[in-house]
């Protein structure tokens, strides 16, 4: 086994590691952006892609935060240009959850509420409060002013505030 061998194997290993620890949150996240289960793990494969493709440069920096970016500039991407597709007639089995209902319910409203936002104000507040991430970095990752991602937050907050239809078998403190 050469060294190079070795060096090419333990940076496998490294990104390998970094894929699995940040598959959910880039595919959670991309999900709150999209709206679309399919689209959202297409975006995070792409980000951790592209990312694989950077890693001797961004492994020793913050990978994540470059996998983040690369998922949100590919979905920005997607906004410029939409790609046609046509779904499948059946979708796959997925395990089942207790308290199903309710987590469709709590899922079907938050999406439901993040739809009525415009894609540029669902960007900005899942990166804001799903990533927690500053309003700096917000405008960096997005090409915006912080100015604009202060105004695009707020719009969008108050538009989901308005939105508080959640269904009372769901809400907190209600019984079943």
């Amino acid at each position: 086994m050469t060294i190079r061998t070795v060096i090419v194997a333990r940076r496998d290993e490294d990104f390998t590691e970094f894929a699995r620890a940040s598959w959910d949150r880039l595919a959670r996240a991309a999900y709150l952006m999209t709206g679309d289960r399919h689209q959202a793990e297409d975006a995070a494969q792409t980000a951790l892609a592209r990312t694989f493709a950077a890693w001797s440069r961004v492994r020793r920096q913050d990978a994540y935060a470059y996998a983040r970016r690369t998922l949100v500039n590919h979905l920005t991407d997607g906004w410029r240009r939409p790609i046609k597709e046509q779904p499948y007639d059946m979708v796959p089995d997925q395990p089942a959850h207790t308290d199903v209902a309710d987590q469709v319910a709590r899922r079907q409203w938050l999406l439901g509420a993040l739809r009525g936002l415009a894609p540029r104000e669902r960007a900005v507040v899942v990166l804001r409060y799903y990533f927690d991430l500053p309003e700096a970095e917000v405008a960096t990752e997005l090409g915006i002013s912080v100015g604009a991602v202060k105004s695009m937050a707020a719009r969008g907050l108050a538009r989901l505030r308005v939105r508080t239809d959640l269904p009372d078998r769901i809400k907190p403190g209600a019984t079943r």
